[in-house]
Parts: C-alpha cells; sequence; structure tokens
C-alpha cells in the first residue's frame, strides 16, 4: 500500500477585499476548510468552476498562496512549524507546472537560462554540467537540445509548455502540480502534453496534483477526483466512480455537460439556474443550495459534512443516497 506523500487538514485560503465602507470589510474565502490526502504516486485530480478556488488551493499548499490557517503535512514534514531555511529546501521536492504557457517563461532568457536557472540558484553543477542537465531534460520532454539557445517567443504553445514541464522536473521533485496545463492549448497538442505527463510519471515515480476544469481530461489521467464548489471539496473518489455514478448534484451537473461523440445518442442535460454566488457573501448552508434543483429546507439550514457515501467515496451533501 502507497504511503500518504501529502496530507492536507481543514486547509482555508481567505482574502480581505473592501467593504461597502471604509470601516467594514468582507473576506473571500478562496479556500475554506479543505481535508484531503494524496498518496505516493498517485494522481489526484481537482476540478470544478471558474473561480471554485482549485487553483488557489494549489498554490497555497506549495507555498504561493497563503495559508490563513490549517495544515500542509508533505512527506512527514508540517510546513506550518518549520523554520524557514528547512521549509525553503523541502519546498524544492514540489513543483508546479502552470496553465499559461506564454507568461510563465521569461522572453529574455533562452531555453538553457530558463531551465538551468534553479541549478544556478543552488549553485549545483558546473557550468559545462549544468549545460548537460539541461539538454538531457530538453530530450525527455521531447524537445531538442539544438534548441536551447532560442527564446520563449521563437516556440508554439505545445513547446513552451514542455519547456516547463522540463523545468519542473529539474530537481527531481517528488510532488508536481500541474495547474491546468492543457487549458491554453489545442486539442491535439493537448492529448501530446497528457501522455507526456503520463510517460513522465511512470519514468520518474512522479505524484501529481492535476488541476482542470474539464472531467473527461481529469479521468484520462487521474486515480481520484476532488470536485471543488465555492472554496469547498463537495465530493471525492476514483475517477471511475465519479464519472460513472456521481452523488453530488452539482457533479451530476458537471458530467451532464460534458458533450458525446454520438449525434444520435440523446443525453440529458442538467441545466442550472442563477449564477455562482458571491464568494464574499457566501449563502447559508449547503452552498450550491441556491442552484440545486434538489434542494430542501435542511440544505438552507444546514451545511452538510462530508462522510464516506460508499467505501472510498465521499461526499457532501445531505441527501446523496436519495437523489
Amino acid at each position: 500500500m502507497n504511503e500518504i506523500l501529502l496530507s492536507v487538514r481543514d486547509l482555508k485560503t481567505h482574502f480581505p477585499i473592501k467593504g461597502d465602507t471604509p470601516f467594514r470589510k468582507k473576506i473571500i474565502k478562496a479556500v475554506d476548510g479543505v481535508s484531503f490526502d494524496l498518496l505516493n504516486g498517485e494522481t489526484y485530480g481537482l476540478v470544478g468552476e471558474s473561480g471554485c478556488g482549485k487553483t488557489t488551493l494549489g498554490k497555497a499548499i506549495i507555498g504561493l498562496a497563503p495559508i490563513t490557517s490549517g495544515e500542509v503535512v508533505f512527506n512527514g514534514q508540517n510546513f506550518s512549524t518549520l523554520p524557514k531555511n528547512r521549509l525553503r529546501e523541502t519546498r524544492f521536492d514540489m513543483q508546479m507546472i502552470f496553465q499559461d504557457p506564454y507568461a510563465c517563461l521569461d522572453p529574455r532568457m533562452n531555453v538553457e537560462r530558463i531551465i538551468g536557472e534553479i541549478f544556478r540558484i543552488r549553485g549545483m553543477f558546473s557550468s559545462t554540467e549544468r549545460k548537460k542537465r539541461v539538454y538531457e531534460l530538453m530530450e525527455i520532454v521531447g524537445l531538442s537540445s539544438k534548441q536551447a539557445g532560442r527564446f520563449p517567443h521563437e516556440f508554439s504553445g505545445g513547446q513552451r509548455q514542455r519547456i516547463g514541464i522540463a523545468r519542473a522536473l529539474a530537481l527531481n521533485p517528488k510532488l508536481v502540480i500541474c495547474d491546468e496545463p492543457v487549458s491554453a492549448l489545442d486539442m491535439s497538442v493537448q492529448a501530446q502534453i497528457l501522455n507526456l505527463l503520463v510517460d513522465l510519471k511512470k519514468q520518474f515515480g512522479l505524484t501529481y496534483i492535476f488541476i482542470a476544469h474539464g472531467l473527461p481530461v481529469v479521468k484520462y489521467i487521474s486515480d481520484r477526483i476532488g470536485v471543488m464548489y465555492l472554496g469547498k471539496l463537495v465530493e471525492i473518489s476514483l475517477a471511475d466512480k465519479i464519472y460513472n455514478s456521481p452523488r453530488h448534484p452539482y457533479t451530476k451537473t458537471l458530467i451532464s455537460a460534458v458533450p458525446v461523440p454520438d449525434p444520435d445518442f440523446q443525453k440529458k442535460e442538467i441545466i442550472l439556474e442563477g449564477d455562482v454566488p458571491n464568494p464574499a457573501n457566501l449563502p447559508s448552508g449547503c452552498r450550491f443550495h441556491t442552484r440545486c434543483p434538489y434542494k430542501r429546507d435542511l440544505c438552507v439550514e444546514m451545511e452538510p459534512v462530508m462522510t464516506e457515501d460508499s467505501p472510498g467515496h465521499f461526499v457532501a451533501c445531505h441527501f446523496s443516497g436519495q437523489l
């Protein structure tokens, strides 16, 4: 049985904003009490609408967004109690692949400098060895070492994302957080990058947190999936279970919106009414009740607790077994 590599407990990331008056402040609860475990060698998918907090969650785990409260325990070490020097070293074992392959690369640096910058910062290798390591990483992700002297604007979107992947692999991390790494790419290129990530996981024994909008993409690459809505996880299970037998009304809605490549197949789509609530003014009870077609009085009055609906399948819904 695989060991737990990452344990997130009641993690909250709140951002203060200006209120209606100079003396009144509001709070954006981007991540509000998220808990899950990530096993070593697992790919954990995070899916949900834009603004649900999945990217903020990924950034909070790696240290790019502040943690208001809660714990992040990585490889047995609690980030909230580690001294700064130990924390800095531990974070090198976690890397991130960013969503925008255009904005995440310094346009003033060529590829050799972009990938090899971390070696220079850490004082690793001689100049010749750094160059050799950069060339190896480029070949691993499907780029030619002859392109090392080129700048980001000379590459396509898919090639730039490969550069970002090579940079993330430079220090042989244990965990890679993939923040919507294919959303800005063409469909054919998306498939290439997904297959590359699958191959790299097998080759280097990586563990992924894979963040995306589309359930089919997340299902393809993930072992387990967590569904987020307004800063909270509402359902967690194996990828096939989430896709084939969703238990939460929000998950059912997401899956009903997935197009089927068969013009003769009649699929019932669940249409939600209303808009996503303002995260600075969250509804009472279940946060999904304002749009849920199955809501009852209890949903308005009490927030549901994440419970194990069936073995390994967790749902935060008062009436999941009756839908």
